[in-house]
């Protein structure tokens, strides 16, 4: 263990770093928190992304592998995260950044919890049958994560209103994702589009790589996408309870990750080609809009959120509800 690496300035160093290489989108908006919450965002930020990594054998969201060991690779992950929630150091430079972040957070652990049984679900190969389990293996990878974030903005464990605005935007990203990766995950042996929309569509299980398939394939990537912007809208509604600066971060990255969404549905069959992203210039676009908009962020205050969107659980784990699904399958 590197001794340095204990201290928090020298954790957070290596978070800003992770969140510089893994994600340009987040890494932009991140810079609008006052400093603290922005800190504490990166540290949050490196848990994450270094779960992610070692589930997919990735280096800051790259090179996606088929990993021999992801049940090993999950415990790992677990015996460190209850290592860090325990306010142990770790000495890994990520699972330190938890133990910081949490500890001054005081993030329910529950949700780190979920988060980890969102990788257990990918290390069993579980694919959704339905778009309610679709949902549900989103909430558990990022609107769990979204949850996290909220209560790094400051609001409290208990107000689910905002909340499930926080949730929805981690749906919208994680949703957005899925529509970016559809040929990364294929390739890796993944598919995250539910078995429903897939016989709907047409597309024979293990067909999503052949030619033949491109034109429904892209179809369901653009189904993805429209869902992404009815959770990326209902989200918007949570920036009025949040503080100024900590609004004007998550408007600008619902409408920087918005535009992934946005470009998988226009682009069609071409985005399969290769993977969609954001310019610089569009960045800051959506950083000068998102101005405007936090400043008239008082037009959400007593807008309820809209009906027919799927709802998170409340500090309940829903992964028996999977499991359960999927035995009856």
């Amino acid at each position: 263990m590197t001794p340095a690496l204990t201290t928090r300035a020298a954790v957070v160093e290596a978070a800003r770093l992770s969140i510089a290489q893994g994600s340009k989108s987040f890494a932009a908006a991140s810079k609008l928190f006052d400093p603290a919450t922005r800190e504490r965002a990166w540290l949050l930020y490196a848990w994450c992304r270094r779960c992610d990594d070692i589930a997919d054998g990735q280096d800051h969201g790259h090179g996606m592998t088929q990993v021999a060991d992801p049940h090993a690779r999950l415990a790992a992950m677990r015996a460190m995260t209850d290592a860090a929630l325990r306010g142990e150091v770790v000495g890994d430079p990520a699972f330190d950044a938890l133990r910081i972040v949490a500890g001054e957070c005081r993030i329910p652990a529950a949700w780190a919890h979920d988060l980890l049984d969102g990788f257990a679900l990918d290390a069993d190969g579980w694919r959704p049958r339905t778009a309610d389990d679709l949902y549900r293996y989103c909430y558990h990878v990022a609107g769990a994560v979204g949850l996290m974030m909220a209560v790094v903005m400051g609001v409290p464990p208990d107000d689910d209103a905002t909340l499930d605005r926080a949730c929805d935007l981690g749906l919208a990203f994680q949703l957005a994702n899925i529509a970016r990766d559809l040929m990364e995950d294929a390739s890796a042996g993944r598919c995250y589009l539910p078995t429903d929309w897939l016989t709907e569509a047409g597309i024979a299980s293990g067909a999503l790589l052949v030619p033949e398939s491109r034109s429904a394939l892209a179809g369901l990537g653009a189904r993805l996408a429209t869902q992404a912007e009815l959770y990326e809208a209902s989200a918007r509604g949570g920036a009025a309870a949040l503080p100024f600066r900590s609004a004007w971060a998550v408007l600008a990255a619902a409408g920087i990750y918005g535009d992934i969404a946005r470009a998988v549905r226009a682009r069609g069959v071409t985005a399969l080609d290769e993977r969609v992203t954001t310019s610089k210039a569009a960045k800051l676009g959506w950083i000068a809009r998102s101005l405007e908009q936090t400043a008239g962020r008082g037009r959400y205050v007593g807008e309820g959120r809209p009906a027919g969107l799927w709802t998170r659980p409340r500090l309940q784990n829903p992964l028996p509800l999977l499991r359960e699904r999927e035995r009856r399958a």
